[in-house]
């Protein structure tokens, strides 16, 4: 089943958030549906930044490939504001659909943006990122690459603004919409009432966020279609990454936490590798 026919169901569908292949085969494993490529947690995880528009579209796309060579779900891919003018968007969309994405996130940022939920953000007009979404549209290659259109208009031009330009990507040809970090349930009820029957809604839960944490069934019964945990791994990695580093420095050895992690073969397990090593024997030149 495409992201395109799963997004057409009544359930919704919760995308966790991953960073590397490594993220991506544990959520697969772990039952996801999809996962979603963070373009905050690449921020984090691989130059321990903020997410403030310091990741390349190049960068994004090595990631993309990294997941696809190693799950087979739909990945939903943070493309940011498309780094760069229509132009530019119609290149990330070709080259993110060639690494394997199946839908692109595009905000109305200006450059350098900044996380949705960070203070400060500033956007370009609603008129040049309805052209971006165009350009987007006409750029990808199958009809079942989607584009998802985000507005951050809320912290910046107010909530009403915010529904405005919603209007404005829906006319321009979005496949889901994303109004980010509505400040009550009122909001989000506001948001479902006038777009959940015209294209499927996507929704963020950022802990410590702006927008109230609701749990995918109760953001079901609202009228989501798709929901994000962009960050929640980051999170929970760091404060995994904290506590063992100050057990292993103060303890001189990973003894006292040996029931927090996996042993050498567990992660072996968990990655495959008896499997990809046999593999990898029938192609010996002995076996031929």
């Amino acid at each position: 089943m495409s992201l395109k026919q799963r997004l057409a169901e009544k359930r919704i569908l919760l995308a966790p958030g991953v960073y590397d292949g490594l993220s991506g085969l544990i959520a697969e494993q772990s039952g996801a549906e999809a996962v979603y490529l963070s373009g905050a947690s690449i921020a984090y995880t691989r130059f321990g930044s903020p997410d403030i528009g310091l990741v390349s579209m190049s960068e994004v796309a090595d990631t993309i490939a990294v997941l696809r060579d190693r799950i087979g779900l739909p990945i939903v891919v943070d493309a940011d504001n498309g780094f760069g003018n229509a132009l530019n968007v119609q290149r990330t969309v070709r080259v993110f659909e060639r690494m394997g994405a199946n839908a692109l996130q595009l905000e109305d940022q200006t450059l350098p943006k900044r996380c949705g939920h960070l203070e400060g953000k500033s956007l370009v007009s609603r008129a040049e990122m309805a052209g971006k979404i165009r350009a987007a549209c006409d750029a990808r290659t199958s009809d079942e690459t989607l584009i998802i259109g985000r507005t951050d208009a809320i912290a910046v031009e107010g909530f009403e603004a915010a529904l405005e330009r919603a209007e404005a990507y829906i006319e321009a040809g979005v496949d889901v919409l994303f109004v980010e970090a509505p400040h009550s349930l009122e909001q989000m009820r506001e948001i479902v009432a006038r777009f959940a029957h015209r294209v499927p809604l996507m929704a963020n839960m950022v802990e410590g966020g702006k927008t109230p944490i609701v749990d995918t069934a109760g953001l079901e019964e609202l009228g989501f279609s798709l929901v994000i945990f962009p960050g929640g791994i980051v999170r929970a990695t760091a404060a995994t990454a904290r506590d063992y580093y100050a057990n292993l420095i103060a303890n001189g050895s990973n003894e006292a936490f040996r029931s927090r992690m996996f042993d050498f073969a567990g992660l072996n397990d968990l990655i495959g590798t008896p499997g990809i090593l046999e593999e990898g024997r029938k192609y010996d030149e002995e076996a031929n």
